[in-house]
């Protein structure tokens, strides 16, 4: 009987899958086969009102357990939301030259293969969960948590802490008790997905920076003020993109000193894989033609001298003329006053033939 996945790949897997059923907006579920609730666009400025963040955690779903701490934790459901729009964009911005642009069609086959791309859904879907999380609390956003408060630095007596900084100690904390993240299984395939997993929180807690002011006579530093604060998301997309593009094709070993199994890496590499890269379990098919994993790539706009030739997968590309319409001759007005004139330019677009 093939063995269950741990809790976190199976809700990682499905906000991952949550990304690519989505268009003009993004998904949140446990449960592929069921219809899923419509998100919202960008995080509410303000918490949930009354009840109304129970209603939003019914609307979600979720297991019984998962359910009982969003109804305790005002603004989780919202932040779950949050998270889901952030991996959405994020993964279309990163992937928006590459034969596979974060799309599915609303076919969820590539989450079932051990591809690099499902590696890279389930990272950023962490990563996600864990940044939105993190910001929730500084942000005032949900009642259980507010700013971060350990520096982690020497004389910590010298530091006056007067910004309020994400709290990424509390978002990895209560997302694993969230996710109920336990022993990973012996299974393969939920090493590899708990791995990757991982590598998406790691990459958010890469861009966790002290950030000082000072405050002084005449500019010197006399009192800092210091806050710790998260990169921005795109930082993080751009990190996992690279770990999506130098990613491990990896197996399962036996370790000899606990006879436990674990993954590695080729044997021709000379180094032993590292807790921050991707790892994937088998090849990705080409995504130039529709498929029951992309769409293809027929249609696709490219860029004539850099993007056209790999996207197209050399069956060619169309060339068509469009006008748009730009600001032009701006000049300053006293006072504090830009004019400008509407020009228009014709220009060529390039799409990727069908066949």
């Amino acid at each position: 009987m093939r063995s269950r996945l741990p809790r976190t790949a199976c809700l990682l897997r499905l906000i991952a899958l949550c990304i690519l059923l989505s268009h003009a907006a993004a998904y949140f579920g446990l449960a592929g086969r069921e219809p899923l609730v419509f998100l919202p666009g960008p995080f509410s400025s303000e918490p949930p009102n009354g009840k109304a963040h129970l209603k939003q955690c019914e609307q979600m779903t979720l297991t019984r357990r998962q359910k009982r701490l969003c109804r305790r934790e005002p603004g989780l459901a919202e932040t779950l939301r949050e998270s889901v729009r952030l991996s959405l964009l994020e993964c279309r911005y990163q992937f928006r030259n590459e034969r596979w642009n974060c799309s599915l069609d609303g076919r969820g086959s590539l989450l079932k293969r051990a591809f690099k791309e499902t590696a890279f859904l389930l990272a950023v879907s962490s990563a996600a969960l864990t940044h939105a999380l993190a910001k929730a609390c500084s942000s005032g956003r949900m009642e259980r948590c507010t700013c971060d408060d350990s520096p982690g630095i020497q004389h910590r007596e010298a530091w006056q802490w007067g910004v309020c900084g994400d709290n990424l100690k509390y978002s990895t904390k209560f997302l694993k008790k969230f996710l109920g993240q336990k022993r990973v299984s012996k299974d393969l395939r939920a090493q590899v997905d708990s791995h990757n997993i991982n590598v998406g929180i790691k990459a958010v807690k890469s861009g966790l920076k002290t950030t000082c002011k000072c405050h002084g006579v005449s500019g010197s530093c006399a009192v800092r003020t210091c806050w710790k604060q998260l990169s921005p998301f795109h930082d993080t997309g751009r990190l996992l993109k690279y770990r999506y593009d130098t990613a491990v094709r990896v197996l399962s070993v036996t370790n000899a000193a606990t006879g436990e199994t674990e993954l590695a890496g080729p044997r021709r590499q000379s180094q032993s894989l590292r807790t921050t890269d991707l790892v994937y379990l088998e090849e990705s098919p080409s995504f130039c033609r529709p498929s029951r994993y992309s769409p293809g790539t027929g249609g696709r706009s490219c860029a004539k001298d850099t993007s056209c030739q790999s996207l197209c997968c050399g069956r060619g590309y169309n060339t068509a003329m469009r006008l748009t319409s730009l600001s032009c001759h701006c000049q300053v007005r006293w006072c504090c006053h830009v004019e400008c004139q509407t020009c228009v330019r014709e220009e060529e677009v390039y799409t990727c033939k069908n066949a």
